[in-house]
């Protein structure tokens, strides 16, 4: 029986629905998954500056990290209300950090790791709703369409990465209207 509902944390639902609607929007599926990736990266630093838990780079970072090989150039990939620094590859586009593309496989790992085996469900959901638009439109209402199906956080639960219930049929709904 397919999963409806599941408890898990924002950044993952985030993370997929901007791969989801990046393949929409015609990147192919390893660039997709680094740009969704890329976009719940963005709103998590935003977040967390918003709310203290973390500040600018400390000065020297950047610099610590340049011996982890070639930083490349990079171009901004409008993405969920976004501008996602990204960077070609001989295997094709990646976002990209401190230059450097991310790898596609490692999204991949964490997606399986926070939804198990109900990824393939979630996935279809989101793609349902993505393919209820034309891409163009997609783009303008992606955020708010996520910000609508978003796992709600119930009162009282504190705390960065709390979990709350992601609907599928909620999500599956949004499709139709």
């Amino acid at each position: 029986m397919p999963v409806r509902k599941l408890e898990v944390n924002r950044a993952p639902v985030l993370t997929l629905w901007g791969a989801v609607v990046a393949e929409r929007l015609g990147y192919d599926r390893a660039a997709a998954l680094t740009l969704g990736r890329a976009v719940a990266g963005l709103n998590a630093q935003t977040k967390g500056r918003r709310l203290g838990v973390f500040d600018e780079a400390p000065r020297g970072a950047t610099e610590r990290r340049a011996g982890r090989g070639p930083r490349r150039r990079e171009r901004l990939v409008p993405l969920l209300g976004r501008s996602v620094p990204a960077v070609d590859t001989e295997r094709g586009l990646r976002a990209a950090e401190e230059g450097r593309p991310v790898s596609s496989a490692s999204v991949e790992r964490y997606l399986r790791g926070k939804f198990g085996e109900a990824l393939p469900n979630v996935r279809a959901a989101m793609q349902e709703l993505a393919a209820a638009y034309e891409p163009a439109q997609l783009e303008e209402v992606a955020f708010a369409l996520y910000e609508r199906f978003r796992p709600r956080i119930p009162s009282g639960v504190r705390g960065w990465g709390a979990k709350g219930v992601l609907d599928l049929d909620f999500v599956r709904s949004l499709a139709a209207e």
